[in-house]
């Protein structure tokens, strides 16, 4: 029994490295990481004492480098008077600050001080490495991998687009999936609060994330909406869109089941009644018949029952009560998964991220045993090399990728905010975006062994029946259920794994707008359910607007302008102030820092990914989007001048917002600096930037040797509740720091203490 807790009780330590002979006790930190300050010390040039004045510093509480036995008291501002002598009422932890001759110094965990970061309610973790995970998982997994890839892809050179399409993972993906998880996990901030530490001449960058997630929080949920609305439809021996009801259909709605019953009674099937031989030849309707215009049941159960389409969107119309209904669902859903924050929805996606991939499993298997499954098949997988040489396949697929994973909505910070420091975001990021490349070519196999039944069904082509969208979610998949036996049960797999799709990317487009609201004001915290409830309130009132006649016109506008060129600007903007102004090379220490020391190969790939491929294939998207870009339709209505107007305000107020920000930075900074100092003040990090209220934990002094170091000013630590100024550490490297030889007894450190690092 003593062997097995004298096991258990080892420390867990970091293997030493070039860099730093730190060590770090890595249970004891994450019990306490919450009590730990970061601040850096002048080393006093006084000669070194004995050990003992050492351990008298200690039992005094005050804070002290080793290599100065007289630092018993601290100086406020160079005074000289010295500042009283706190009572320590725990046991005191080493740890390593800048500028101390031995390489550490002793900091109290004082409960006084804990209590005053206690005031302020914690934003909470996640209580599993899984919630995480899978909530990552479920949030980039979303409804463009069953309905856009799928045709993308046919549409594209078949398996051939499978190699750009992972190119573009690789380099304009994965890399700003990476910098995200790994930006909002360092600060545990999100997006709003981490860009006003980080760089506030840009602070709007995180402002105009929300935003973007906020627009399309909106109407994302009324796409859930449909599909809960299909799901109770569905629950009936006879699904109410397999045939031509007269409350909703036109005379132009083409029901396959009677005109098969026509044709085996040697009539002819033309607008909705079977003419006998005599009276088709009469009239010439077999030759009618031919061209007219056929819409199956599917399509105008849709737009004419589920939606109640009006002709445009300036015919607004009146709200469907139905789909207004549904739409509370959907938002009631979201607050009782949300209500916790991430406690619960980490709880939630365990179902919503794995349920789909059953689904899918199981479609897969009942699609490649119907007839005309291969012929669909082979219609997605035949390659076709010659679409390689096509600009356009590159730029679908870069498109394609940014637009799956989500980057510079603010989801992926705000996600990882809630990470312990020490959390291999670097491994999630791989296991997504590997599982959401997997995904999308696995749901692809799918919906084209389905596509291929109902061509051969049809007697068509395959690509007379391909649809992407909610085309192929709400007209093309109901089609083809209507011709499965036990179809009701189909119908209800297939949206209710939409619905487990949709609600995984709602959760973290709420969260995102939830969190910098919290950020912003932390004593909300303690009422977190009712701000949850609040943004659910709001968002359902907004999405209201989406529920008339009109609300499909509106849809599609807000889904083509919301996240499209601010988006983009944003994550360019992002990549220049992380990997330029900030330095790839110093978020790749802080990236060590919680993940652990890497490879130079490591750090220059992504040094480089950072700096140069990934902002280029940015603007390569950017600019292929302005090529591309064309005025706003939806099916064969063109939407009107003053629509696409409303639709560039609502795309361009991110980024106006970020601008505006910035001005107000600027005008707001030292009236005595020039403009130019103005601007490289503000894009410099605050004092606050850093770990929040954790330890830092970089094993690399470059870190700290960079410009936007050497000056931190107005600087406070707390001694057992006492404030005390701190002098600025402005020259570690200054060799005099350790003039009195103190720096050979710190394993070959002659600089001042130039490992940051912490050791208990």
């Amino acid at each position: 029994m003593d062997k097995k807790l004298k096991t258990k009780s080892k420390t867990k330590s970091l293997k030493p490295n070039k860099e730093s002979s730190t060590k770090l006790d890595v249970d004891l930190w994450e019990q306490n990481e919450d009590r730990f300050t970061i601040c850096e010390f002048i080393p006093d040039r006084q000669a070194n004492k004995s050990q003992q004045n050492i351990k008298a510093a200690a039992t005094s509480g005050t804070v002290v480098c080793p290599g100065n036995a007289e630092a018993l008291s601290l100086t406020a501002s160079g005074s000289g008077k010295e500042a009283p002598v706190p009572q320590l009422s725990t046991t005191p932890t080493a740890i390593s600050i800048a500028g101390c001759a031995s390489g550490t110094a002793l900091v109290t965990l004082d409960p006084d001080a804990a209590t005053i970061e206690a005031t302020e309610p914690e934003r909470g973790n996640w209580t599993g490495r899984f919630d995480f995970l899978l909530s990552l998982l479920g949030y980039s997994v979303g409804l463009g991998n069953v309905w856009r890839f799928p045709y993308l892809c046919y549409n594209n050179g078949g398996g051939a687009f499978l190699i750009p399409f992972t190119i573009m993972l690789i380099i304009a993906g994965l890399p700003l999936m990476f910098m995200e998880l790994s930006f909002g996990q360092y600060a545990a901030l999100g997006p709003v609060a981490i860009y006003r530490r980080f760089c506030p001449l840009f602070r709007g960058l995180g402002t105009g994330m929300v935003i973007v997630s906020a627009i399309v929080m909106l109407y994302y949920n009324l796409i859930i909406a449909w599909t809960i609305f299909y799901m109770f439809a569905s629950f009936r021996t006879q699904l109410p869109w397999q045939n031509c009801e007269p409350e909703w259909s036109t005379v132009h709605c083409f029901s396959y089941v009677m005109a098969d019953q026509c044709e085996a009674a040697n009539g002819t099937y033309y607008l909705r009644k079977c003419y006998n031989s005599t009276a088709a030849e009469e009239h010439n309707i077999t030759e009618k018949a031919l061209h007219a215009l056929k819409r199956p049941p599917a399509e105008e159960y849709f737009n004419n029952f589920v939606l109640g389409l009006s002709s445009g969107i300036e015919e607004t119309g009146n709200i469907k009560f139905s789909l207004a209904a549904c739409l509370l669902i959907a938002w009631v859903i979201v607050f009782l998964c949300l209500c916790k924050g991430v406690q619960s929805s980490g709880k939630v996606v365990y179902f919503t991220a794995l349920f789909p991939y059953l689904v899918l499993v199981i479609l897969f298997f009942r699609g490649v045993t119907l007839p005309g499954a291969n012929t669909g098949i082979l219609f997605y997988l035949t390659p076709d090399w010659k679409q390689l040489a096509n600009a356009q396949v590159w730029g679908d697929a870069a498109v394609q990728i940014f637009f799956a994973l989500s980057p510079a909505w603010g989801g992926l910070i705000t996600l990882s905010s809630y990470n312990k420091f020490s959390n291999n975001c670097y491994k999630d990021s791989l296991i997504v975006a590997f599982c959401n490349i997997a995904t999308s070519f696995f749901a692809g196999l799918v919906i084209f062994s389905i596509i291929g039944f109902l061509a051969h069904e049809l007697d068509v082509e395959v690509k007379k029946v391909v649809d992407q969208g909610a085309g192929l979610a709400f007209i093309v998949y109901p089609e083809v259920v209507t011709r499965l036996p036990i179809s009701p049960v189909w119908s209800v797999l297939f949206f209710v794994m939409l619905l487990t799709l949709g609600l995984d990317s709602q959760f973290a487009l709420m969260e995102t707008v939830t969190t910098a609201i919290l950020d912003k004001f932390p004593n909300l915290r303690q009422y977190k359910t009712w701000v949850v409830l609040f943004v659910g309130i709001f968002g359902y009132v907004g999405g209201l607007g989406f529920t008339t006649n009109s609300g499909m016109y509106w849809l599609q506008l807000m889904d083509k302008y919301a996240a499209n060129w601010s988006v983009l600007l944003i994550a360019i903007s992002e990549c220049v102030l992380i990997a330029w102004i900030y330095g790839s090379q110093r978020f790749l220490n802080d990236i060590q820092g919680m993940i652990g020391k890497r490879s130079r190969l490591w750090n220059f790939f992504w040094g480089v990914m950072w700096r140069y491929i990934t902002p280029a294939t940015l603007l390569f998207i950017l600019f292929f989007n302005w090529v591309e870009y064309k005025p706003a339709q939806y099916g064969h209505y063109v939407y009107p001048l003053w629509a696409d107007t409303v639709g560039w305000i609502i795309g361009l107020l991110p980024v106006f917002i970020i601008f505006v920000v910035g001005v107000q930075q600027i005008c707001k900074a030292p009236k005595h600096l020039n403009f130019r100092d103005r601007l490289k003040h503000l894009l410099r990090p605050t004092a606050e930037w850093g770990p929040a209220g954790r330890p830092c934990v970089n094993l690399h002094a470059e870190r700290y040797q960079s410009q936007n170091y050497d000056r931190v000013t107005n600087t406070q630590i707390l001694i057992s509740g006492a404030p005390l100024e701190v002098t600025p550490y402005e020259d570690a490297s200054n060799g005099n720091g350790n003039g009195n030889g103190n720096a050979n007894a710190t394993n070959g450190t002659d600089n001042g203490c130039r490992d940051v690092g912490m050791q208990l």
